[in-house]
């Protein structure tokens, strides 16, 4: 089974291919994938890489951690599962559309309608 690892420390001249390079020193790499900020395409300085062994990940946190990686000390470590995180106040991809705007919906039908009859006018 695949381990992934957590890689901090990364320079920001780091690529995915010599992040991918540098493991497979180790066995083999499922994937390697260097965390970039999204606005400016920048490495925020922190990766992850999945071997394809739990006893090659071992080998990367044992040999790895703590040493020189493009002129930076890395840290290697158990990547954890990306935690939920909370509604910041942005756009809720996951919402209707509605916004939060339910004006209408209990306030009967009388909201777009073009029968005055019911709010009193012409009586």
């Amino acid at each position: 089974m695949a381990s992934k690892l957590f890689v901090g420390g990364l320079s920001w001249g780091t690529t995915e291919d010599t992040l991918r390079n540098h493991f497979a020193q180790i066995g083999t790499v499922v994937s390697a994938t260097v965390i970039t900020d999204k606005y400016t395409g920048k490495s925020k300085g922190f990766g992850f890489v999945e071997m394809s062994t739990e006893e090659e990940a071992q080998q990367a946190k044992d040999q790895f951690n703590g040493q020189e990686f493009d002129g930076r000390p890395i840290t290697v470590s158990d990547a954890k599962p990306q935690q939920p995180r909370e509604n910041r106040g942005g756009y809720d991809r996951n919402s209707d559309g509605n916004m939060g705007n339910d004006m209408g919906n209990d306030m009967g039908n009388s909201m777009g309608s073009n029968d005055d009859s019911d709010r009193g006018f012409g009586q």
